[in-house]
């Protein structure tokens, strides 16, 4: 685990390189105790939630009614009430899943890379973008369910024998989604359920009530706390982050692959994997501080969520940003150099055409907004990196739907045509959000929202803990 950072150019006694120390992971003066009454007394109820909670689960739980009244209208009339057509036969629905499997990535990245490469700034943040991972994925799996047109029949789609000797198309990279995502949201739900093992167990040791204390007794699955719990624990964590890792990178390059394996132009391209899996990273990170912003101000988490790791934050999605941008060049640079008149012609109809304000908007969104990240002291401004966060995620939906509109204009004039969402895309759209905020919320309230036995591995040795040094990571 790095615990120090070299400065260059500056060397101490004997020549050796003066090392300056990390800022500290936790704030304030906390043990073993106060660290689990900061942050177990939430999901406990001991402490009151605050007013905005009640606000932000309302404001959810009402558009989340609002995708019950769309979903119903659309089962019982049919696609035709999206505003899907012959030349864009995907629309909103494709937008939609590829932008929320995106913004799932980021807890992925934070829970299982980050704790391969001992990184202790993942702690404070890892717990709830694992949550955030496994309700952006549920949102994202609403809209190709629905896509189909017959979403009972969902289940044609796996492989089982069956009378009428109908196989999924395994050649198509629409069936390659249905075991990426379903793998991927499995081994999520498994990492995150086994993080939270040891924290249900000191719920059920601390709850002041016996209705508490019986539900964590039962979600703790027996866990005691002894060294030979501890040994099996740190090793299947372990494990399960291993089987992760190679999942952030593999599913949202199965998912570019519904594009790249066409030949539609600027889609048929072999940047779109690594284009697609640094931009879900940028989405993903960018939720994650428009959810702990909020989250540490509204709780007063402001040890546990310091600025350092809210600055980390900040300093990936402006890397990951930039790469992003690398790949809008070279678009256009490899539509221009190939001497393609439909790849260049794409290009101009993207730039230019009757969607070009889409484009702009997305480049202005993932581009120009970012650059104010480069300032540390704009950096470290929590409202600011609020805004900066909200404007990439907008920028991110951009991308998608200036990648899916290409569809309306292809090689033969003839079948160009428009599109334009209705009333009901932007409802069923609308209301995945309620669904995400409203499971968010319920698991604010009821699951502690940071790892407290990760924080307390965190905590000074005199204090009680371990300095950062978990018994899996071995020596620092």
């Amino acid at each position: 685990m790095a615990t120090a950072v070299v400065e260059h150019g500056h060397h101490g006694p004997g020549g050796a390189p003066h090392v300056e120390p990390l800022p500290p992971p936790i704030g304030g003066d906390h043990n073993l105790g106060s660290v689990c009454d900061a942050i177990g007394d939430i999901a406990t109820c001991v402490k009151p939630h605050p007013r905005e909670w009640y606000i932000a689960f309302a404001c959810g739980f009402a558009m989340f009614g609002m995708f019950a009244v769309a979903v119903t209208y659309l089962l019982a009339i049919g696609t035709g009430i999206w505003g899907i057509n012959v030349p864009a036969a995907w629309g909103f629905a494709i937008i939609n899943f590829v932008w929320w499997i995106g913004i799932g990535h980021a807890g992925t990245l934070i829970s299982a890379i980050l704790l391969l490469l001992h990184q202790r700034w993942r702690t404070s943040i890892n717990r709830f973008a694992e949550a955030m991972t496994i309700f952006a994925v549920m949102c994202a799996g609403v809209f190709p369910l629905l896509h189909m047109g017959r979403p009972w029949l969902f289940y044609w789609l796996f492989p089982f024998p069956n009378n009428f000797a109908m196989w999924p198309q395994f050649r198509s990279p629409l069936a390659w989604d249905v075991f990426a995502v379903s793998t991927y949201f499995t081994v999520s739900v498994v990492f995150w359920y086994v993080g939270l093992i040891p924290d249900f167990g000191v719920l059920r040791d601390s709850a002041p009530t016996k209705i508490q204390r019986w539900v964590y007794g039962i979600l703790s699955m027996g866990w005691r706390g002894s060294a030979y719990h501890w040994r099996r624990y740190e090793k299947v964590y372990l494990i399960l982050a291993g089987i992760s890792t190679p999942l952030v990178f593999s599913v949202h390059s199965i998912v570019s692959f519904d594009f790249a394996v066409s030949i539609v132009p600027l889609w048929h391209a072999t940047i779109f994997p690594p284009f697609f899996v640094i931009g879900a990273i940028f989405s993903g990170f960018a939720m994650v501080l428009v959810l702990a912003i909020p989250l540490r101000k509204w709780y007063h988490l402001e040890d546990f969520i310091t600025d350092w790791h809210i600055d980390n934050c900040a300093k990936v999605m402006l890397a990951t940003g930039m790469m992003v941008c690398y790949g809008y060049f070279s678009e256009v640079w490899m539509g221009w150099y190939s001497h393609s008149e439909y790849e260049w012609g794409t290009n101009m109809q993207r730039m230019f055409g009757p969607y070009g304000w889409s484009y702009w908007c997305l480049i202005f969104c993932n581009f120009v907004v970012p650059q104010v990240l480069w300032v540390k002291k704009w950096r470290m401004n929590p409202l600011i990196l609020f805004l900066v966060s909200v404007v990439a995620l907008i920028g991110m939906w951009f991308e998608r739907y200036v990648i899916v509109i290409t569809l309306t204009r292809e090689y033969v004039p003839s079948t160009w045509g428009r599109y334009a969402p209705t009333i009901w895309d932007w409802a069923t759209f609308i209301g995945t959000f309620g669904m995400f905020f409203t499971f968010f919320m319920l698991f604010v309230r009821y699951v502690p929202m940071i790892s407290m036995t990760e924080i307390r591995e965190l905590l000074p040795i005199r204090s009680g803990g371990r300095d950062g040094h978990a018994i899996a990571e071995g020596p620092p």
